[in-house]
């Protein structure tokens, strides 16, 4: 008998729920970076997290003969559903064994939820905004996620088509090689848009700089260039603060990439890592006693994979030839630090615009990931 159980988002209970991936379901698979403990802890903790300014949440695990078999998250994003006219209720952060009576207890308890908030439509796998990760992997079973990406078992989306979800999106992965120097088209296409534009890269040094100077204008160009995109959730400016001080001080700079205009206005962004897959792997998701020193590793070269983490074009700039000149910066770091290719993070199948940035490139399709929705009935 399968036992749901509602969690209470205190540290110790959401530190379980995060770890039930981690120690059970995936504890020998090669192809599943889990994602930090601590981080994922406190995106889920509504003490820690500022989307909860505008989202509520549920958690629930299931159980069977005492032991843990699966988990689930339902969120409310009301902004989102303010801004679509849609009442939806997302389902994220979920994971099971391949049992109808696990996946069916877990999606029911997270269903009855949304209907009593008053929620029409249920649609995952989503977070509580896009900087978390979303989106169930359909193809590329076989292949390393990235540490921004979901990776689950193949047995997944069969139960989602079984309970009568249907595609709402897709996001298609790709490997884009390294190429030995930079294309020659791209570096001709570079210098006319800064001749036409005005534009120019610009590189920092310290980190205490990049942040005074263009830390709130970083993520302010993030909701500029990603406004239309599926279920974006605008960042607030409570959330702008968080996420500078998660993640701008631990960026390598040489592979991060600014666009600025002559008078300073920033108006492209590349931002790039070493890949943390393995690293994570590794450490299965924690710091100690020695998590820490396997991404120290993965950060300072032991690596020739480099994950690319977003990029993103103030929208009059799109499709007008700004992104080669990202590409132009960090093609030669690449090679210096011996990539050998980079992975493409999720992209919208249909956005163009995006997908075109890469006909400079040799490229390999490897991972196809789908959110799913289907009606909330009454």
């Amino acid at each position: 008998m399968v036992e749901i159980k509602q969690i209470e988002p205190t540290k110790r209970a959401l530190t379980k729920f995060v770890q039930y991936p981690i120690d059970y379901l995936y504890a020998d698979n090669e192809f599943y970076p889990p994602a930090l403990i601590i981080d994922e802890v406190d995106t889920l903790n509504p003490r820690v997290n500022p989307a909860f300014e505008f989202c509520e949440s549920i958690y629930f695990m299931a159980y069977r003969d005492g032991a843990p078999v699966g988990r689930i998250a339902g969120i409310i994003n009301n902004k989102v559903n303010e801004r679509t006219g849609v009442k939806t209720c997302r389902f994220g952060y979920v994971d099971f064994i391949d049992d109808e009576e696990v996946v069916d207890g877990l999606f029911g308890a997270v269903e009855q939820w949304g209907r009593s908030k008053g929620m029409t439509r249920f649609a995952g796998p989503l977070g509580f905004t896009d900087m978390d990760r979303e989106g169930m992997l359909v193809e590329g079973f076989d292949q390393l996620a990235t540490q921004a990406t979901i990776y689950n078992h193949a047995y997944y989306p069969k139960h989602m088509e079984r309970m009568g979800f249907e595609k709402d999106c897709d996001w298609i992965e790709m490997k884009i090689m390294v190429p030995p120097a930079i294309p020659e088209k791209m570096q001709r296409v570079a210098e006319i848009v800064k001749k036409r534009f005005g534009v120019r890269n610009i590189k920092f040094t310290s980190r205490r700089k990049l942040v005074k100077q263009y830390g709130n204008a970083i993520f302010t160009l993030i909701n500029e260039a990603y406004d239309q995109l599926y279920g974006y959730s605008p960042l607030s400016e409570a959330q702008i603060k968080h996420y500078i001080k998660m993640y701008l001080p631990f960026l390598p700079l040489e592979d991060l990439s600014l666009i600025i205009k002559d008078d300073g206005e920033l108006i492209g962004v590349g931002i790039a890592i070493p890949s943390l897959s393995r690293a994570l792997i590794k450490c299965r998701g924690r710091l100690f006693p020695l998590g820490w020193w396997h991404l120290l590793k993965a950060f300072k070269g032991h690596n020739d994979i480099v994950d690319l983490m977003l990029v993103a074009i103030k929208p009059e700039y799109q499709n007008k030839g700004v992104n080669a000149l990202l590409f132009t910066d960090l093609i030669p770091y690449f090679i210096k630090f011996g990539y050998k290719w980079a992975e493409s993070n999720p992209e919208l199948e249909l956005n163009r615009k995006v997908l075109s940035q890469w006909d400079y490139f040799e490229t390999i399709p490897n991972k196809r990931r789908r959110a799913f929705s289907k009606p909330l009935e009454p």
